[in-house]
């Protein structure tokens, strides 16, 4: 069987990345692929402290967040029943809303950076992606979306957070462009147009 390929959506908060997963996932299952769509923070049990301290219902240190992150992202990794690379052998191709580059970005921003890519690319059962597409908004343009499309709001969705998160994120990417395939996206654009442009990317795998 075949492996699958493993596609990871990233973007500051608001760029558009659910509505151009749901777009991708639906395009890929049409042309007959099996296809698992999944996400970090994961449901495991660190997957819900996680979310806990995203929307402020509990206190996390910044190297408690970078420390969490990492565990629930070995976790996605080797679950023997779900877990990306049980999926990837299966055959199916997986999309992640989120990966490793948001804590390079975030947590990466807020204590020592260097600590939080060791912890991450150094990792034997951390997979590195097939492809990485971040897209790119200016905070402006988030954190509109954000106040126009949600009720309630993350903590790391401030303008002033984001500036600082799109400048680490580009930083980090920027870093890892000659190891690994990742591509900007320019997320202000028709969400048809962003979608033509992510099929032609996924279908050059």
């Amino acid at each position: 069987m075949k492996q699958g390929r493993f596609i990871v959506f990233e973007g500051i908060d608001g760029a558009g990345k659910t509505t151009q997963i749901d777009l991708l996932e639906q395009h890929l299952r049409r042309q007959g692929k099996a296809v698992w769509r999944t996400a970090e923070p994961t449901d495991s049990v660190t997957g819900g402290l996680l979310r806990d301290a995203l929307c402020g219902a509990s206190r996390r240190s910044a190297c408690e967040m970078a420390a969490l992150f990492t565990l629930d992202r070995i976790h996605h990794n080797v679950n023997p029943v779900v877990g990306i690379e049980k999926m990837l052998r299966d055959g199916r191709d997986v999309i992640c809303d989120r990966y490793y580059y948001s804590s390079l970005a975030y947590q990466g921003s807020e204590t020592d950076p260097e600590w939080v890519r060791r912890m991450n690319l150094d990792c034997p059962e951390i997979r590195r992606p097939d492809l990485c597409i971040f897209l790119d908004l200016t905070p402006e343009q988030s954190m509109e979306r954000i106040r126009r499309g949600r009720a309630t709001q993350e903590i790391y969705e401030t303008q002033e957070r984001l500036e600082a998160v799109r400048a680490k994120f580009l930083q980090v990417i920027a870093s890892l462009r000659d190891a690994e395939r990742i591509v900007v996206v320019n997320a202000a654009r028709p969400m048809e147009e962003i979608h033509a442009e992510i099929c032609a990317l996924v279908a050059d795998l």
